[in-house]
């Protein structure tokens, strides 16, 4: 079995060690901004870019890196303003922050089109940047996307759990934050407790900022509707899970037969990091996805 394929990962950085890569920041929109780069062999190949979840990190792909490297893509990963290690926001932050920061990345990395796989708040930015710059990407690939409006229960549980995690950065405290996105409770390692740990614990980090998309009116204002689905300009690969928060296996169906050109994967056994629960399985699809539209 691969290393990708483990459901329980050891070191982040043992998966990527031998791997050529860089990790660097770069001014982006004016955010110095912390990126992972692996390059490529071919001079010609495409990239894949990573964007993460609400709160989330680099790390969170660490799974997945590998597998898009020995297929032949150059892989990007980075991190949102305010996020991670990138400097942080001085303001809430909505989708047209985010847009506008990737198109910054994509211009100061010189990447004219790529593949954008997008997870959560990442699925989200990608079909809110797709229509508008269809020129630059080839693909999405769409990780459990967020952005729709659904039960408030399901809401504010999050809201609370976030910033309990923030104010009180403990080992617990940000295991329960991750307990809101991952099924089963022994896929969170120890490491990634303590890498959101180290991250809520920075002089100055907000989780209104990062999180305001929560907010409802915010959010209704930022909000993803079919039409954003049936919209989406390039292919799609559309990853749900069997225990996703926000629906059913019948509702991600349901959007995926929205996108004009889309394909559907049900990771089983996960919930809203299917990247993560179910590396290999996601693997896997998304490669053979991609090598279709190399």
């Amino acid at each position: 079995m691969s290393r990708a394929g483990r459901t329980h990962v050891a070191s982040f950085w043992e998966e990527i060690a031998d791997l050529e890569h860089t990790l660097r920041y770069v001014d982006a929109g004016g955010y110095r901004t912390r990126v992972l780069d692996f390059p490529a062999t071919a001079p010609d190949a495409r990239t894949v870019v990573l964007a993460s979840g609400t709160s989330g990190h680099i790390e969170a792909w660490t799974q997945n890196v590998r597998a898009f490297v020995e297929a032949g893509f150059r892989v990007v990963g980075y991190d949102y303003p305010g996020h991670g290690y990138t400097s942080l926001a001085d303001h809430p932050l909505e989708i047209r922050d985010y847009a506008e920061h990737l198109l910054a990345l994509l211009d100061a990395l010189s990447l004219d089109r790529v593949h954008l796989a997008g997870e959560s708040l990442g699925g989200w930015l990608a079909l809110k940047f797709a229509p508008k710059h269809p020129d630059r990407l080839h693909t999405v690939i769409l990780s459990a996307p967020g952005g729709r409006v659904v039960g408030e229960p399901q809401l504010d549980r999050t809201q609370s759990v976030s910033a309990q995690a923030v104010s009180e950065p403990t080992f617990e405290n940000v295991r329960k934050r991750l307990q809101v996105v991952i099924h089963d409770p022994q896929n969170i390692t120890d490491e990634l407790v303590r890498v959101r740990q180290a991250i809520y614990s920075r002089d100055g980090f907000s989780m209104a900022n990062v999180s305001a998309l929560r907010e409802p009116e915010r959010r209704w204002r930022n909000r993803v509707t079919d039409e954003d689905f049936a919209a989406l300009p390039v292919p799609a690969l559309m990853v749900w899970t069997d225990n996703e928060p926000t629906g059913d296996a019948a509702e991600g169906e349901r959007l995926c037969r929205l996108i004009p050109d889309g394909e559907f994967l049900l990771v089983r056994g996960a919930a809203h990091w299917p990247q993560w629960e179910g590396a290999a399985e996601f693997n896997a699809a998304a490669v053979a996805f991609l090598n279709k539209h190399v």
